[in-house]
């Protein structure tokens, strides 16, 4: 089984992500593509130590980006990444600011 810790790449704080949390108890993370719903409410509870109750994940493709420069036009992409946006139980929070 994967290490627990290596499963939440890292939480999203956007202000659609930051109301998800203030209002339905929902908070976002990046996490590894290959880390399913189980795995990601284990590493959850156990970072954070609170209950769980919902998991829902997507994978969000990779968008296209251009960029002019002196030697001309540059194209590239951007990886795709899995969002998990986790509920937990009323009354529970996760402070992601408490560490800086």
């Amino acid at each position: 089984m994967r290490i627990l810790e290596d499963i939440l790449i890292k939480p999203i704080v956007t202000e659609k992500s930051t109301a998800l949390g203030e209002n339905l108890n929902r908070y976002s993370f990046i996490v590894r593509k290959d880390a399913n719903k189980i795995q990601i409410k284990e590493a959850v509870e156990k970072m954070y130590e609170v209950s769980v109750t919902e998991v829902r994940t997507m994978v969000m493709p990779g968008k296209n980006k251009i960029r002019y420069t002196a030697k001309g036009l540059s194209k590239g992409r951007k990886p795709s990444f899995k969002k998990a946006i986790v509920s937990i139980a009323e009354g529970e929070e996760i402070d992601f600011y408490s560490n800086i």
